[in-house]
C-alpha cells in the first residue's frame, strides 16, 4: 500500500509531503526524512528510491523527501526565515546565533512550520526508528538510540560509525529522548549527489534495519542523557508557554564539528 499525505507548507508557501508504504495498522513504523538541511539534500534520491520499493510485512514505514524545500530551492542549510532547524527542536534548545547564521535556532524551539510538521509527525507514528539524511562528513552516527541498529546500517553502507557532538535543539537527540527505547540516527552522506546504485543500497540498509525484530539487539546499547545536557521540559509545559517566552538549556558550550581535512569541505554541522 502506497499513500500520499500533505503534511503542510513550508514558511514560503511550499508543500512538505510524506509517503507512506505498508501495513498502516502495524506498530512497527519507520520514518525517514531524506532533507533537514537545504545544502544537504542528497538523501532525497534514497527516499526515492525507498518510494519505489516494497516494505517488509508487517512494517509501516513513512518518508519525507524533503523538510527544507525553501532551503533546497535557495541553497541554504536554513529556511526561508534563516532558521536551521536540526536547532529548532525542544530538547536543551537555546538561542544560538543570528537569523541567517549557520546554526541560528530561531527565536523559541518549534517556531518554524517545517519543525512543527516533523514534531507533530513525530508524536502521532512514534517510530520505532527513524533516520535523518545529511552531508559530507560520510559516516553514520552513534545517536543515542540502539549501537546496534546504528551499527548494522554502517556495515550495510559501507560507512565508519562515529559518534558526533550533541547539538541543543537537535531532532534526533529529542526523539531518542522523548522516547526511550527507539533508535533516531543521523546518516552523514558523502559530498555531492548519489548514484542510483548508492541511493539503492542506502534504500536496501533501511529495510533491513526496518525488519529486525523490535528490541534485537538493543537492550542495554543507547547511551544515557549527556551529562551536559538538562533533563527536557516536559512537551505540554513547551506547548503551554505564552508566546515570547525564551526556553533556556544550560548546554555548557557549543562545540563546532570541523570536516576531516581530507573532505577538503566547509565543516558539516548537522
Amino acid at each position: 500500500m502506497l499513500r500520499r499525505v500533505l503534511l503542510g507548507h513550508s514558511v514560503a508557501g511550499r508543500p512538505i509531503r510524506a509517503v507512506e508504504l505498508g501495513d498502516p495498522s502495524s506498530p512497527r513504523k519507520v520514518l525517514v526524512v531524506g532533507c533537514i538541511h537545504g545544502d544537504e539534500c542528497a538523501g532525497i534520491a534514497v527516499a526515492k528510491s525507498l518510494e519505489r520499493s516494497a516494505p517488509p510485512v508487517g512494517i509501516d514505514v513513512w518518508i519525507v523527501e524533503n523538510l527544507n524545500p525553501d532551503g533546497f530551492a535557495r541553497g541554504t542549510r536554513q529556511n526561508a526565515r534563516g532558521v536551521d532547524l536540526n536547532r529548532n527542536f525542544p530538547w536543551s534548545w537555546r538561542p544560538l546565533g543570528r537569523p541567517g547564521s549557520v546554526d541560528y535556532s530561531g527565536p523559541l524551539p518549534l517556531s518554524e512550520p517545517e519543525s512543527r510538521l516533523a514534531y507533530r509527525l513525530i508524536l502521532l507514528l512514534r517510530p520505532r526508528i527513524s533516520i535523518w539524511f545529511h552531508q559530507h562528513l560520510q559516516l553514520v552516527d552513534e545517536s543515542g538510540g540502539s549501537l546496534s541498529i546504528e551499527g548494522r546500517f554502517a556495515r550495510l553502507v559501507g560507512l565508519p560509525l562515529s559518534r558526533l557532538p550533541r547539538y541543543p535543539g537537535s531532532v534526533a537527540t529529542w526523539e531518542n529522548h522523548r522516547f526511550p527505547g527507539t533508535t533516531a540516527f543521523v546518516v552523514e552522506l558523502p559530498f555531492g549527489q548519489l548514484s542510483s546504485s548508492a541511493a539503492n543500497r542506502y534504500a536496501r540498509a533501511v529495510l533491513d534495519v526496518a525488519a529486525r525484530p523490535p528490541g534485537a539487539g538493543s537492550s542495554g546499547q543507547g547511551r544515557g542523557r549527556p551529562s551536559s545536557l538538562p533533563a527536557p521540559a516536559p512537551i505540554g509545559a513547551l506547548e503551554a508557554r505564552p508566546a515570547g517566552t525564551r526556553v533556556n538549556g544550560a548546554v555548557d558550550s557549543l562545540l563546532r564539528l570541523r570536516a576531516k581535512g581530507h573532505l577538503g569541505r566547509r565543516a558539516a554541522r548537522w
